[in-house]
């Protein structure tokens, strides 16, 4: 049974037209004590009354009024208030940190070409690259939120690699891991001033995935096994891979980039909720 006195954290927001040509909000909402889902709707005149950074994800919010279906997993809202404002990303220190972590890994590999095409392409895409996200919604969903991403993804790689019989080309994992979601500078978009996350549709018009921009990246500068992986990071067809590890007779590196992206998405720092109390542990 609803009660107003139940604080929820934000999980996604978005705002889509109806078929009248009115704005629609679309808020979905985690109950703080038992974990349950509340999917709800706003009007236009509900969302004009508030900034934007009040639907920021991970912000803590009660709902003061609202009108709910029988079963209480619905709900439209009128009246929302704030308790607890998210924290937005990293800061710009922890995002220049984060970056020159990632530009030594760049620096380390022993593959001239590759590493000049890694350094070109981070020099000449910098300043997205410190911000963008990893997601909308399902992980690392923050400004900055990529670079933490990308490191966690190599230092998984880094753990696993000494452990195989198999030798691996380090060079190409290392790369595969900073260039696996690549795409998702163009594919996102974030507002720096409220931490909002949504869609870049030119993005969408041009190409199918971040996937295939990262694929077709590496295809036309030369760097094929690097492509393959990335083709393959997602594990299945249905998941959005362009390479399905149901496949026979893969090599092993696809696997592997599949298996520590899948890693850091599920147990990483899912949203800026989860950074948060991070952070305050180690304080």
């Amino acid at each position: 049974m609803f009660s107003t006195e139940a604080i929820y954290e934000i999980l996604n927001f978005s705002i889509g037209d109806t078929k009248a040509g009115t704005k629609m909000g679309k808020l979905q909402l985690k109950n703080t004590e038992d974990n349950s889902i509340l999917n709800c709707i706003l009007w236009e005149e509900t969302l004009n009354r508030f900034d934007s950074k009040v639907f920021r994800c991970g912000n803590l919010v009660r709902i003061v009024s609202a009108t709910f279906n029988e079963k209480f997993n619905n709900c439209l809202i009128s009246a929302l208030e704030v308790k607890k404002e998210a924290k937005m990303g990293l800061d710009e220190n922890e995002r220049e940190k984060a970056f020159a972590e990632v530009l030594d890994y760049i620096n380390s590999i022993s593959d001239e070409k590759l590493q000049n095409f890694l350094a070109g392409f981070f020099a000449e895409n910098a300043a997205k690259i410190k911000v963008a996200p990893a997601a909308k919604v399902m992980h690392h969903n923050y400004i900055g939120g990529l670079l933490v991403h990308t490191l966690e993804v190599i230092k998984f790689a880094e753990l696993n690699m000494d452990h195989f019989l198999r030798k691996f080309n380090k060079d190409n994992v290392i790369a595969a891991c900073i260039l696996h979601d690549i795409g998702k500078i163009f594919e996102y978009k974030i507002n720096l001033e409220d931490g909002l996350i949504d869609y870049d549709e030119d993005f969408r018009k041009d190409w199918i995935t971040h996937s295939q921009y990262g694929f077709t990246l590496c295809m036309n500068n030369g760097f094929k096994e690097i492509a393959r992986m990335i083709a393959a990071h997602h594990g299945r067809a249905d998941w959005g891979a362009i390479i399905d590890l149901n496949e026979k007779d893969l090599e092993p590196e696809l696997y592997l980039i599949h298996i520590v992206d899948n890693l850091s998405a599920k147990f990483g720092k899912t949203n800026v909720a989860m950074l948060e109390q991070k952070e305050a542990k180690l304080g």
